[in-house]
């Protein structure tokens, strides 16, 4: 038995308890095994991972990294055990590794702990804890050591008692003797309560230390979690202890290394498993010396190049701050709470705003580690591997940008990974809107890798040993379970972006048959824009989309015929959802164009109304918003809306604009039925400016307004309210302008004299066209990359 406190008696194996991913347990872990010298080094971890061990020397090997175990037939089962280079369990592997012992990990084997399910992994991946005594309750045994201690914070009292102790200190043993001894007692108190796994688990353990006492004869060194230390102790035998372990469940597991981020340590990650601040903890373990300063020169720096004024002063003072702060409240050195007091008086003027980014950045921080590409993974993960060198896209934890141009081969190329990657569900990046331009060639992407991807991988795994392949099987697979049309076109959608071509004709067919079976209209038109951008995305991307461009006029043609009997007869809630059918539709018509559409396509019936193209897919769209905007059961928001895009199609005329919006808002229609008809008409983008260049329509609302019945108007201001609080303030402020003089007066927009800054009575056609390469210019419409793609022509 060794003494405690005392070297150890080669005879008996060392126990050193210790908190995972310590910075002080690691230094006390190092010293201990400096002076002892043990000839093997047990370490607290799945033994699946032995074979894993040497690659830890590696030299592409760069913590924090984690132990991965999934299941070998459902890969979504799996554990972490995540290291960075200030975890206990890491110095004592690369301890193991430079001084040519043995490293062997004794918990117990993923085998089981995969089997036992995700709270058990999750367990096994984090920092133990024991539970209340007769209640299955965790408790924290650190904060109760420290409440004893009189303090109020674990995080402080830890700190003080080892993170401040120096690796120098005395005894090198000293620290795991007394943290040995308050784990002891704390366990005669609390038990195990009625949590079993720890006992399973320490009993592994303890057969593990006597098969390297048997193999070894002495100089046995563990390195667990503190909790585990007095069970370690125990004398039991082996009957017993393989007695709790008989009849564990088990599972097929695989086990590799992967990245793992200092934001994944952090409690916030999700799993449990670290601590608050792994970025200051990483500081506290890699400075040599003076850490206060030092880490005051980094908060400096980063402020610094976020533009804020800070200088060698500031750190000074800072520093000085600090430990006039430590010293009062009774501590050995500055913790983290000491230097954030400093950094928040000192370099912040007090706000918390730069302080978040401190934290953000600093005390959490973005680091994320590599594994050499020797590291065992599964086929997929390879490809992978190599596609990401090949196109030069690395995997990082700090969030960024990626802005692509489809028209160069590596872009593309970026971009058909990344869409594929997510149809497979490893969603390591989110389109977002373009910064630099709309054309279809732009794509734009938030990028961030998460550790979690890693297991997303291994899921994924099932489709297919290249990502291409995987993706196609997971699109034909999808096709075929999807629920609905506008899912199936979705689909159709991602394929073309994610150039699927093997995978398109199982979802087309789908696609047709779905299309075929579906009467709802507004499953059709929901379904139309998704195959029209799919359109647009082909030519982008040279893939052959005529069978798509078939469906799609097809898809129109069965809008266009039930539109209008679908429009009838409609609540408020379905007349706007319908409202925004009609919008969709409308947009996918014009990207569409004329060359979609079969030149033997019928043309639906018109009712007097307006004129329309004959022949034509558009001309075919604008004869059924001829139908919507003249009958009587539509209702108003949609007969506005069609008025309304018929006006912008040039499809209308202004005199029977206003003509339609004379009777829709006579006194014989109801305010309500109205009040939709103008929330149709204008509401929408430009809606407003229509009403300040057009001040018959301006004075039609302004009539019918006045008109409202004092009963009525409670009724309809929520919709008109709606309408025009959408507008911009420059365009509301207009509008008020024009009613304070009164439509249709001299000096308003269409009156004769001085009116308001900027209007004439007529439109001044060269003062126009002087501002054209201007607005051209600021569009990007005249840049050499949209005049090779054709934009602005």
């Amino acid at each position: 038995m060794a003494a405690l406190g005392g070297r150890p008696d080669s005879a008996e194996p060392l126990l050193l308890g210790v908190r995972h991913h310590g910075p002080g347990s690691a230094r006390a872990v190092r010293a201990a095994l400096d002076a002892a010298l043990p000839r093997i080094v047990l370490i607290e971890g799945p033994p699946e991972a032995d074979a894993l061990i040497p690659l830890a020397a590696d030299e592409e090997m760069r913590p924090p990294v984690a132990l991965l175990a999934h299941a070998v037939d459902e890969p979504g089962r799996s554990a972490f055990w995540p290291l960075a280079e200030f975890s206990p369990e890491w110095v004592a592997v690369r301890w193991a590794l430079d001084h040519e012992v043995p490293a062997r990990f004794i918990d117990l084997p993923a085998t089981h702990t995969l089997a036992w399910g995700a709270d058990t992994a999750e367990e096994a991946a984090g920092e133990p804890s024991p539970s209340a005594a007769g209640a299955d309750v965790r408790v924290d045994p650190l904060a109760v050591l420290a409440e004893a201690a009189g303090y109020d914070d674990p995080e402080r009292w830890w700190e003080d008692v080892v993170e401040h102790r120096g690796a120098g200190d005395g005894d090198p043993f000293a620290p795991f003797a007394a943290v040995e001894e308050a784990m002891g007692s704390l366990r005669e108190v609390y038990g195990v309560g009625g949590h079993d796994r720890d006992l399973v688990r320490e009993a592994y353990m303890r057969l593990g230390i006597r098969a390297a006492r048997r193999e070894f004869g002495g100089g046995v060194a563990v390195v667990c979690g503190a909790w585990h230390v007095p069970a370690l102790r125990e004398r039991t035998t082996v009957t017993a202890d393989r007695a709790l372990l008989k009849g564990l469940p088990k599972v097929k597991a695989d086990m590799t290394w992967v990245p793992w981020t200092y934001r994944r340590l952090a409690r916030a990650g999700g799993y449990g498993a670290g601590i608050d601040s792994p970025g200051w903890y990483g500081h506290l373990f890699a400075a040599p010396d003076r850490p206060v300063e030092r880490w005051m020169t980094k908060v400096a720096g980063l402020l610094r190049d976020e533009d804020r004024l800070v200088s060698s002063a500031h750190v000074i003072e800072a520093v000085r701050l600090a430990e006039t702060l430590a010293a009062l409240r009774g501590r050995p050195l500055p913790g983290l709470g000491e230097t954030t007091d400093a950094v928040r008086a000192v370099m912040c003027d007090g706000s918390d705003v730069p302080l978040a980014l401190v934290h953000d950045r600093l005390v959490v921080g973005d680091v994320m580690g590599e594994v050499p590409s020797s590291a065992p993974a599964v086929p997929l993960q390879r490809d992978l591997s190599r596609l990401q060198r090949r196109l030069r896209l690395k995997p990082e934890a700090s969030e960024r940008e990626l802005e692509l141009d489809l028209r160069k081969e590596t872009d593309a190329g970026r971009s058909r990974l990344l869409h594929r990657l997510r149809l497979l569900g490893v969603v390591w990046g989110e389109p977002v809107v373009s910064r630099g331009g709309t054309g279809t060639f732009r794509e734009t992407w938030r990028l961030r890798w998460e550790p979690e991807l890693s297991v997303r991988v291994a899921e994924a795994g099932v489709w297919g040993t290249t990502v291409l392949g995987a993706a196609t099987a997971k699109a034909e697979a999808d096709a075929v379970g999807a629920q609905g049309l506008a899912g199936v076109t979705a689909l159709a959608e991602e394929c073309l972006l994610a150039e699927l071509p093997d995978a398109l004709p199982t979802v087309m067919r789908v696609l047709v048959d779905r299309a075929a079976l579906d009467t709802d209209v507004g499953h059709l038109a929901e379904a139309l824009p998704a195959l029209v951008r799919s359109l647009r995305y082909g030519d982008v991307r040279g893939t052959d989309t005529g069978a798509l461009a078939e469906v799609a006029a097809g898809l129109a043609e069965r809008v266009f015929v039930g539109l209008p009997p679908a429009c009838a007869a409609l609540d408020a809630d379905a007349a706007e959802e319908m409202r925004r059918h009609v919008d969709a539709v409308h947009g996918a018509v014009g990207l569409l164009g004329e060359a979609a559409v079969p030149s033997s396509a019928p043309e639906p019936a018109s009712a007097t109304g307006p004129r329309h193209g004959r022949g034509g897919l558009r001309g075919r769209w604008q004869a059924v918003l001829g139908v919507l905007s003249a009958r009587d059961t539509v209702p108003g928001v949609l007969r506005g809306r069609a008025v309304r895009l018929l006006l912008d199609d040039g499809a209308l005329g202004q005199e029977e604009a206003a003509r339609l919006m004379g009777l829709a808002l006579s006194p014989g229609t109801p305010p309500g039925d109205a009040a939709a008809w103008i929330e149709g008409f204008v509401g929408g983008g430009g809606g407003g400016m229509l009403l300040v260049h057009d001040e018959r329509l301006l004075g039609l609302v302004d009539g019918w307004l006045t008109r409202v019945p004092a009963e009525a108007f409670t009724d309809v201001l929520p919709l008109l309210r709606r309408t025009f609080s959408a507008y911009e303030p420059g365009v509301r402020r207009t509008l008020g302008e024009l009613m304070r003089r009164g439509p249709g007066a001299r000096g308003s927009v269409a009156g004769t004299g001085s009116g308001l800054p900027g209007f004439a009575p007529e439109p001044d056609a060269e003062r126009a066209d002087a501002v054209v390469p201007v607005v051209r210019l600021l569009l990007g419409m005249d840049s050499e990359e949209n005049r090779l793609a054709g934009v602005g022509t």
